[in-house]
């Protein structure tokens, strides 16, 4: 049997790297971006696209024009030319983090009409494990059992993700809570969608899901100092897949909320009052960041209802 001609496609360095050990057949293209944080545009790739990402990325990570061209716009460059393969293969993680990437993928192939076949190399949990296991951090035995069962994606799959990434950009970010039930050959998606509804400001306390992970992190758990608290936030994150930088503009918005000295860091009175709930803290937190179309603080979620208030 002749050899499928292959393009893998994975979320992050890393992932590549751990790609290629495995000596598999066909070419590899890594995506570098996290677009499940700042403003995004359904065009992926347009001027509009680049303009947005590069001065968010700029401004709050110190990412250079010339080095998003570099790791980002030159792979993109690469997806829109191809026009040679049998199958594309995905490599993404279980969390938000890369789905949002992996959603937008899909899209700016469709956009493109690079129709091919697709499947999907997905972080699941290994037989005997207790946590999700990133498929960079798998042996290469694990890894390569991953990619044998990788999972087919049907037509209405990729529908579905064009969908969903075209919501994500829309300005009615509430449309997205009814994909959560929908059946897609996307296990995790419906996590991911959910915890991304769960990023806006709760309407009772005006933290989000992730903030007051944080202090709740602090009030359970001896933490020596910040780059301590940094660790556990990065472990106990749930669906959230956020690296290192970006968990630490999270806990940086915070600092009013707890007290950093030679004991440790401990929660202050407000960041009692934010857990307890008794206190709204939406006016001091509010600030312009983006999620996708929309505002972060444009909505409240609704807990009770796991609904979103527009205001």
């Amino acid at each position: 049997m002749e050899e499928k001609n292959l393009l893998h496609i994975a979320n992050g360095d890393d992932l590549s790297e751990k790609i290629g050990e495995l000596n598999l057949s066909g070419d590899i293209i890594t995506w570098r971006e996290m677009l499940c944080e700042g403003p995004t545009c359904r065009e992926v790739g347009s001027d509009e696209f680049f303009d947005l990402r590069q001065k968010f990325l700029k401004s709050n990570y110190g990412i250079s024009s010339e080095e998003y061209r570099e790791k980002f716009i030159s792979e993109l460059n690469k997806l829109a030319a191809i026009n040679t393969y049998d199958e594309i293969v995905l490599w993404f993680e279980f969390d938000l983090f890369s789905h949002m990437n992996m959603l937008a993928l899909i899209a700016f192939l469709g956009q493109h009409k690079k129709d091919y076949p697709m499947s999907l190399v997905c972080s699941r949990k290994l037989e005997g494990e207790l946590e999700m296991i990133p498929l960079s951090e798998l042996s290469e035995e694990h890894l390569e059992k991953h990619y044998e069962n990788r999972i087919p994606l049907t037509d209405e799959d990729v529908y579905t993700a064009e969908f969903i990434w075209d919501l994500y950009c829309g300005k009615n970010p509430k449309r997205l809570i009814s994909e959560i039930t929908k059946t897609t050959n996307f296990e995790y998606l419906a996590s991911s969608i959910r915890a991304h509804i769960e990023r806006f400001p709760n309407a009772e306390t005006g933290l989000n899901s992730l903030e007051r992970n944080v202090l709740k992190l602090i009030d359970q758990h001896q933490i020596t100092s910040v780059h301590h608290l940094l660790g556990y936030a990065l472990k106990y994150q749930g669906y959230y897949g956020y690296v290192a930088a970006q968990m630490q503009r999270v806990i940086d918005k915070l600092q009013d909320f707890y007290t950093v000295s030679e004991d440790g860091v401990i929660l202050n009175q407000e960041g009692h009052n934010a857990l307890e709930g008794s206190k709204n803290y939406y006016q001091k937190l509010k600030d312009q960041e983006h999620l996708g179309g929309v505002g972060k603080y444009d909505f409240l979620y609704d807990a009770a209802g796991h609904d979103l208030l527009k205001l």
